[in-house]
């Protein structure tokens, strides 16, 4: 049965929090081109809208900004690494991504052991999306973090192009590279830390 939710777990949605059929298609459109074709133009598209709503619902969840990022992080590795399994009659886009933030939480706080808040409360349920006259916002919003990601150090986009583009783990990377999981980790991180920084003074 198909899910219609825009909101995380794909079990309904807070009044407002919902995107036009419109963009509804287009994120559709644009997951099959990364599933298909491996589009880069899709993807960076995609993970502007979305990561920084996947990191805001984590840190709702309780995750702290640091702990947020990093779940990000690899749930927008995952969405490129997995986008053939998506399935456009069986849930939006955001359903989905939602779903594979909320399982990498729940698998993250079941590591640390920290209790288990319940995803589907409407207190912390993602907020609301964009009108879809931001579309054209979006759009620039896509070619600014192309612009930002040329202007990181070689050692920074190298790990972005392994872990986006080639669909590596934080681990494989690791392996790959012969450095610590923790200075891959560190290293995206701080990558993800400059671009924030250079699009938000753009």
């Amino acid at each position: 049965m198909r899910s219609d939710g825009d909101g995380a777990g794909g079990q309904g949605r807070p009044a407002g929090d919902t995107l036009a059929d419109a963009d509804r298609t287009r994120f559709a459109d644009l997951l099959v081109l990364v599933a298909t074709r491996q589009d880069r133009t899709a993807y960076s598209e995609l993970f502007a809208y979305y990561a920084p709503r996947v990191k805001s619902y984590l840190m709702r969840l309780g995750a702290d900004n640091a702990q947020a990022e990093e779940i990000a992080q690899d749930v927008m590795v995952t969405v490129w690494r997995k986008a053939q399994l998506f399935d456009r009659t069986q849930a939006s886009v955001s359903t989905w991504i939602f779903r594979i933030a909320r399982n990498r939480r729940i698998d993250v706080f079941r590591r640390t052991k920290k209790p288990d808040l319940d995803p589907e409360e409407p207190m912390i349920l993602p907020s609301a999306a964009e009108a879809p006259e931001a579309r054209v916002e979006s759009m620039e919003t896509e070619t600014r973090v192309r612009a930002a990601m040329k202007d990181l150090p070689e050692e920074q986009l190298l790990l972005l192009r392994l872990a986006f583009y080639e669909g590596l783990s934080h681990r494989e990377i690791a392996d790959k590279l012969d450095v610590p999981l923790g200075t891959v980790k560190s290293r995206i991180r701080l990558a993800f830390g400059k671009m924030k920084a250079r699009l938000d003074n753009d």
